[in-house]
């Protein structure tokens, strides 16, 4: 019997998984469907379990750092790898964007230009 989240998480590995059925006892309310999980939910139960205690220590690097016992570039390459597996969009470091917006300014690119020099 599946007790919390957690065994569900250990029974179904790294599959991929869809909802057939969405509950709302209080409201009676019930929806049948197929319904992807959300990209937070999708991740391994060590990365769920690191991406809470980040957003808990306020994205303090200094604080992961003491709670796991592990050196800030581990702690920055493993956000980077949730990251990626999140989906989310590699942006230039600040003073690349900085550059890039002054030359939008200035007139040398064009929006598009450096919409795809920011995000590739």
């Amino acid at each position: 019997m599946i007790k919390d989240w957690q065994d569900l998480t250990r029974m179904i590995g790294n599959e991929d998984i869809l909802i057939e059925k969405v509950s709302i006892p209080k409201k009676g309310i019930t929806i049948s469907g197929t319904f992807d999980l959300p990209p937070l939910a999708k991740l391994p139960m060590e990365d769920q379990v690191f991406v809470a205690a980040f957003v808990r220590c306020h994205g303090s690097i200094k604080q992961m750092e003491n709670l796991f016992g592990i050196s800030y570039p581990t702690v920055k390459n493993r956000l980077n790898r949730v990251g990626k597996k999140l989906g989310f969009l590699d942006i230039k470091p600040a003073e690349d964007v900085s550059e890039i917006l002054t030359q939008l300014e200035k007139g040398e690119l064009k929006v598009n230009e450096a919409i795809e020099r920011i995000i590739g």
